[in-house]
C-alpha cells in the first residue's frame, strides 16, 4: 500500500530536483540560481565558425546546469522546460538588448519601436530518429516556454519551426570542431512557406546547448539563404528538403504550448495591421529591428561550453 501511494504521488509531485536530485522539487533554489541566477553573456567558441551570429548563453554547461539539460533532454523530465525556457528567454533578451521589465508598446522613440518589432525564435531541429527515441523535441519545447516568458515581459515573441534536415548527419558527440563543421555543412534548410515570415521579423536562432557552434552557424546559413542575404554558399529555400523533427508545414506558435497540444495562432499586435500586408517589412510599417533590418539578429542558448565564456575578443 505504501509503495502504491508513493507511485501515485510521484505522478502529481516532482520526485526529485533535475539538477541535484533533492526530493520533491522540480528545480531547487540552488540549481535554479545556477541556471538563471547570473547575467547572460556573449559566448564564442574557439575556433569560431564562419557565419556564426552573436550568441548569448544563460549559464556554463557544467555541474547542475548540465544535469538539468540532460534530465530534460534524455530522461524526459518535461517539467524542467519552464525553468529552462526562462533561462533561454534571458539569453534572448541579452542578444536583442531588450529590458527584462515589461516595455511600453506605445513608446514613440526608436528603442520602443525596436522592442515592439516581432521576434521569431527559430529552434535548431532535431533529427526524427532522435525525437522518436526521446519522445519529444527538447529545443523546440524550451523555445515555446521561452516565447511565453518573453511575451510576459513585453517582447512580442513567437516560435517558428522553420528549419529541418535536408540530409542525415552523424552523431556529433565524438566529433571535433572541424569534423562537426563538415558533418553539418549544407544539412539544414528552410521549410517551404517560411521564407516570407523570416523576411519580416527579427530572427533569433535558439538551442539548448552550444559547444563548437557548428550547428548554429549552419542554421544561420540556411536562414540567410532563405532570406536572400549575403553569406556562404546558399541554395533556394526548400531545395532538397527532407523531413526532420518538423515534417509538417511550419506554423508560428504564439501560445505557451507543449507538443501535440492546441496551439494559439492569433497574431500579437506586432503582426497585425500594416505588418501583415504583403510586401511590407517591419521597418516600413513603423517597426525597427536591431541592426536596422529584419534578419538573423543573434542566437541564444541555455548553456555553452565553459571555455566559450572565457573568450573575449573585440
Amino acid at each position: 500500500m505504501r509503495s502504491w501511494w508513493r507511485d501515485l504521488t510521484d505522478l502529481v509531485l516532482p520526485a526529485e530536483c533535475g539538477g541535484c536530485a533533492r526530493p520533491r522539487a522540480v528545480l531547487c533554489d540552488r540549481c535554479r540560481a545556477a541556471l538563471s541566477g547570473r547575467t547572460p553573456r556573449r559566448v564564442r567558441p574557439a575556433p569560431e565558425p564562419r557565419g556564426l551570429p552573436p550568441v548569448h548563453a544563460a549559464a556554463p554547461y557544467a555541474d547542475e546546469v548540465r544535469a538539468v539539460l540532460l534530465a530534460h533532454k534524455e530522461r524526459g523530465a518535461l517539467a524542467l522546460a519552464r525553468p529552462l525556457g526562462e533561462a533561454l528567454a534571458g539569453a534572448v533578451r541579452a542578444g536583442l538588448g531588450a529590458p527584462a521589465a515589461r516595455g511600453r508598446p506605445d513608446s514613440r522613440d526608436g528603442a520602443g519601436r525596436a522592442a515592439c518589432a516581432p521576434v521569431l525564435l527559430v529552434p535548431v531541429p532535431s533529427a526524427r530518429r532522435a525525437v522518436r527515441a526521446r519522445g519529444h523535441d527538447p529545443a523546440r519545447r524550451i523555445a515555446y516556454a521561452a516565447a511565453g516568458e518573453l511575451r510576459r515581459s513585453g517582447v512580442p515573441a513567437a516560435v517558428l519551426a522553420a528549419l529541418g534536415q535536408r540530409r542525415p548527419v552523424a552523431d556529433q558527440s565524438g566529433l571535433g570542431s572541424r569534423q562537426r563543421l563538415a558533418n553539418v555543412a549544407g544539412a539544414l534548410g528552410v521549410a517551404p512557406g517560411c521564407a516570407r515570415l523570416l523576411h519580416r521579423s527579427r530572427v533569433v536562432l535558439v538551442d539548448d546547448l552550444m559547444t563548437t557552434g557548428a550547428t548554429l552557424a549552419e542554421a544561420a546559413r540556411a536562414v540567410r539563404s532563405a532570406q536572400g542575404l549575403p553569406g556562404p554558399e546558399t541554395e533556394p529555400a526548400g531545395k532538397g528538403w527532407e523531413t526532420s523533427s518538423n515534417s509538417r508545414p511550419a506554423f508560428v506558435y504564439l501560445g505557451e504550448t507543449w507538443e501535440g497540444s492546441e496551439q494559439r495562432r492569433t497574431p500579437p499586435p506586432a503582426w497585425s495591421g500594416a505588418d501583415r500586408q504583403p510586401g511590407r517589412t517591419v521597418k516600413e510599417a513603423g517597426g525597427k529591428s536591431a541592426g536596422g533590418t529584419p534578419g538573423v539578429v543573434c542566437a541564444a542558448v541555455v548553456a555553452a561550453s565553459p571555455d566559450a565564456f572565457e573568450i573575449h575578443r573585440n
